[in-house]
């Protein structure tokens, strides 16, 4: 009697697993959701199963040596900071993940919030539904046509982005620590340039121990007074505290962030409350074609596995050295 082949879910952003299930049992396994994410209830449920897939449930080094018998771990995203790369490689076992699926949504959500921070938008909505009705509240609104958008990162979503950008009037610019501009013809500058130019600065790049906190006190006072700051990638990328600290001092006039750490952020500090930040939950990765790609293209890197095929966008290509 064959025993089926178990995969962990260890969390999920979406209502059910059909997708998932449904294409496992194209190959004979078996799908086994934990009911919540600490480190203990994955290393049990880890244990007789051959492959994890990890939304945003830390997948820590020990949940990694539990799993005795894991073929792959698929982050079911694109960044890897919940992931201990390092302990699956050691072990000789892959990970993948889906780093583009979402480009023109998580781009179009960044051009969306720099378009509510500097057309007032959201500032104005939440004002006049408490009663102010005045449009010479807040800071002054500036065309949007000639300003200039710092990105740092310029990957899939900062390229996509930067297109968009353009076609609206921008003048885009970018530091990534290559300065390589991937043939987009976007100047690409050094990070204090970036900080010195931009109204508005847009991340994307991911959480590694160097991009920790790289947006902090000396960062924020580095911007101009008018200045925004757009998060869309990581939380761990800024300091809140120096954050609320500038924008309440008047080194930069506001932000928009979807990514917070941690995840959900506690709502009642004051930064998420002031009327010149914005805050989306996470949300810029969403859309029901996004969703289904992510779900159907992670759930198929499993399966090649578990069939012996080599999965795509396996991020430790060394383990099949």
């Amino acid at each position: 009697m064959n025993v089926p082949k178990r995969v962990l879910l260890t969390d999920r952003a979406w209502p059910s697993a059909d997708v998932e299930q449904r294409i496992l049992e194209g190959v004979d396994a078996e799908l086994v959701e934990a009911a919540d994410s600490d480190e203990s209830t994955l290393c049990e449920l880890a244990g007789d199963c051959c492959a994890i897939a990890t939304c945003w449930a830390p997948v820590s080094a020990k949940v990694i040596r539990a799993a005795t018998d894991c073929r792959v771990v698929t982050r079911m995203g694109i960044g890897l900071d919940n992931i201990s790369v390092e302990t699956a490689t050691s072990l000789g076992i892959p990970v993948t993940n889906v780093p583009d699926y979402c480009v023109a949504e998580v781009s179009d959500h960044a051009l969306a919030l720099i378009l509510a921070c500097g057309r007032k938008v959201a500032f104005f909505n939440q004002r006049a539904k408490s009663g102010v009705y005045d449009l010479q509240e807040g800071a002054t609104l500036r065309r949007i046509e000639g300003q200039v958008l710092g990105l740092v990162g310029l990957g899939h979503i900062g390229r996509a982005l930067f297109a968009k950008a353009r076609a609206l009037g921008f003048e885009v610019i970018a530091y990534t620590p290559s300065g390589d501009a991937h043939n987009t013809g976007c100047r690409m500058v050094s990070f204090d340039e970036l900080l010195a130019r931009s109204d508005f600065i847009s991340l994307h790049v991911p959480l590694v121990p160097d991009s920790v906190g790289m947006l902090g006190q000396r960062e924020f006072e580095r911007m101009p007074s008018g200045a925004y700051l757009i998060n869309t990638s990581r939380g761990g990328l800024v300091d809140h505290h120096a954050l609320w600290n500038a924008i309440q001092a008047g080194h930069i006039a506001g932000a928009a962030l979807d990514v917070f750490d941690p995840e959900p952020p506690d709502l009642s500090q004051p930064l998420f409350s002031d009327s010149r930040v914005i805050v989306t939950p996470h949300a810029a990765f969403l859309s029901a074609e996004s969703l289904l790609e992510l779900r159907t293209r992670a759930m198929q890197q499993i399966a090649a596995v578990l069939q012996g095929r080599r999965p795509d966008h396996v991020v430790n290509p060394e383990v099949f050295a």
